[in-house]
């Protein structure tokens, strides 16, 4: 069996994900989205509603081979990934400005474990530019994100935006 780990803040989960998710389902056999507490972010959204979201997104899924969890964490992205038993971390990259830094982090967990690969997926070309950051700044200043998120998710930020 093999087992992925895609990695993120998911603040909040957007159509690029989901297609990295749906490309990811093609490559294991469990994928576990690890929902990232990173402190330094300051997310919108707690760490109960990221998770929430994202699970309620996962029905798109339930046609596919792939067993897929939500587990949040809080140490490094090679521990999670050695805990949950992955052989493989897959990366979503927008921009080759996106690339700098993941090439970087790739450098540094193999360092600390080279049994480990790492994946890049690029989601289609009409969800590359879908950014979190870009998605809650338009939504708070009244911008339709309908064409980046979920209508749940797109609900979610007009509520915390009221």
């Amino acid at each position: 069996m093999r087992t992925g780990l895609y990695p993120g803040t998911f603040d909040p989960i957007t159509l690029g994900h989901l297609d990295i998710i749906k490309r990811a389902c093609v490559l294991v056999d469990k994928l576990v989205i690890g929902v990232a507490i990173n402190r330094d972010k300051r997310p919108l959204f707690s760490l109960e509603e990221r998770v929430e979201m994202i699970e309620r997104n996962l029905t798109k899924f339930e046609h596919t081979n792939t067993e897929i969890l939500v587990e949040p964490f809080e140490n490094l992205l090679i521990d999670k990934a050695q805990e949950i038993g992955a052989q493989i971390v897959i990366r979503g990259l927008r921009a080759v400005s996106d690339f700098e830094y993941e090439y970087q982090l790739v450098g540094m967990n193999r360092a600390m474990n080279d049994s480990i690969e790492t994946t890049f997926l690029m989601a289609e070309a009409k969800h590359q530019a879908i950014a979190s950051r870009l998605v809650k700044e338009i939504s708070r200043l009244g911008g339709d994100v309908s064409k980046f998120v979920t209508p749940g998710v797109k609900e979610a930020l007009k509520q915390k935006f009221i």
